[in-house]
């Protein structure tokens, strides 16, 4: 057996030797693949400090030095988990941005978060915990920033359009985004009400504050600094 592969046992005449079935030998990238997969389930479960490298062999059938070959070890593994991870959600949520009217497009990144979190809960897990390593693509709260500044011309559009000082459209789509994202992470877990109606209470929220902002608003408070 080589790298978790068996071989044939062929059966000659008045060999009783049961036959043993041929597995195929995984390629490089097939079992690349399988170990991505196999550190993304268990990073997910346990975290990064929880993870072995032995326990991601075992699960793949193979030694531990199959694990080091691909990545260089469990930092290796983590890193293109996450960098993978950040590269889908993004991809995701701008892509989701095709609309014309503002509300819509509210509407679009909010179902783009929560179709990410629905369909690749694991991912999501893994991105919102803090990591341990440097990642090429950042932090979790980088890629939020990265998404707000896509939400940040939409608005800045909208903001000039209504006469409002479009230099603040940076600091309300960081709110916006934060909004849905710190919503994203509690719907994780509790996964009610359905993800359309979640989406629908986000906008309403989002859209209704935008559509009775004032140009300059004012605090009503004692403290004014």
């Amino acid at each position: 057996m080589i790298d978790g592969v068996a071989t044939d046992s062929s059966s000659t005449p008045g060999n009783e030797k049961p036959r043993r079935a041929r597995r195929t030998r995984m390629t490089g990238a097939e079992r690349r693949q399988q170990l991505l997969e196999i550190g993304r389930t268990l990073f997910a479960a346990k975290g990064f400090e929880g993870t072995s490298v032995e326990e991601i062999a075992a699960k793949a059938g193979v030694s531990k030095p199959v694990v080091y070959e691909h990545f260089g070890g469990k930092e290796g593994l983590y890193a293109v988990v996450v960098d993978r991870e950040m590269r889908r959600l993004l991809d995701m949520v701008t892509g989701s941005l095709t609309a014309g009217h503002p509300r819509e497009l509210c509407e679009q990144a909010a179902f783009a978060l929560l179709d990410y979190i629905e369909e690749y809960t694991d991912g999501f897990r893994i991105l919102v915990r803090d990591s341990p390593i440097p990642q090429s693509t950042g932090s979790f709260a980088s890629l939020i920033s990265d998404i707000a500044t896509q939400v940040e011309d939409i608005l800045g559009r909208e903001f000039k359009n209504r006469g409002f000082d479009a230099k603040l459209a940076p600091l309300y789509a960081q709110a916006l985004v934060g909004m849905v994202a710190l919503t994203g992470q509690w719907w994780l877990d509790v996964r009610r009400p359905r993800k359309a109606e979640v989406a629908a209470h986000l906008v309403n929220l989002a859209w209704h504050g935008l559509d009775g902002l004032e140009p300059k608003p004012r605090l009503i408070g004692h403290r004014k600094s």
